[in-house]
């Protein structure tokens, strides 16, 4: 029969195999690479706001770059579509880094993650896109009716010149379905421990444990 000490010093070793240690740095890439897919994924979405303005499938992200100073269309939708990426991954990016440090909004499970991503994404909304396009995209376009410098520009203001409620309405509904699907995918690769390993202490010999 064991004694008793080696049974107990087995069971702690055991336990210490399967403590996970975090790791910060890919949680974060992880986080930023779930945003990714995601702004992908909506980028499919958006197709709606063409068919709605009665667009070809693009034109939406044109009208990101054209109050930029893009004047050829397909350039400012090639620059609006790069956009849209870089602030979905800088967005899955921040919400990482935040919950290492408050651990209550950390995506721990798919479906917590859902929910903890759609209030970023509606943070996300209030903070930047719903400020952009008021103060910035929306009077921008309304000047360009009267002052475009090409008719294709001219033609792209005036389809959207009347769709403000429309494009605001619409992108509440994106953000949040852009933060559920970022905060699914953290949260299954949290509960998958993706981007966990296991900290090994000490091995558990014939004749004992090993420091």
């Amino acid at each position: 029969m064991l004694p008793l000490a080696y049974i107990l010093m087995v069971n702690k070793q055991i336990r210490m195999e399967r403590r996970y240690d975090t790791s910060p740095k890919l949680f974060i890439i992880y986080c930023s690479l779930a945003g990714f897919i995601s702004s992908w994924t909506i980028s499919g979405l958006l197709v709606i706001v063409d068919l709605v303005s009665e667009t070809p499938p693009g034109t939406f992200f044109s009208v990101i770059g054209i109050p930029l100073g893009f004047n050829d269309p397909t350039t400012a939708q090639y620059v609006g579509f790069v956009l849209h990426l870089l602030t979905g991954i800088t967005a899955g990016n921040i919400y990482g880094q935040i919950a290492l440090f408050w651990s209550k909004i950390a995506p721990l499970n798919p479906i917590h993650g859902s929910i903890m991503g759609m209030i970023v994404g509606v943070a996300l909304w209030v903070v930047l896109f719903f400020p952009l396009a008021t103060y910035g995209i929306q009077p921008r376009l309304d000047s360009l009716i009267l002052s475009a410098p090409n008719q294709e520009i001219q033609g792209i203001s005036s389809h959207f010149y009347q769709l403000y409620f429309v494009v605001i309405g619409g992108s509440f509904i994106f953000h949040l379905i852009y933060g559920a699907m970022a905060g699914y995918i953290s949260g299954r690769t949290t509960e998958l421990g993706i981007f966990t390993k296991t900290k090994t202490i000490g091995k558990v010999g014939a004749k004992g444990v090993s420091p």
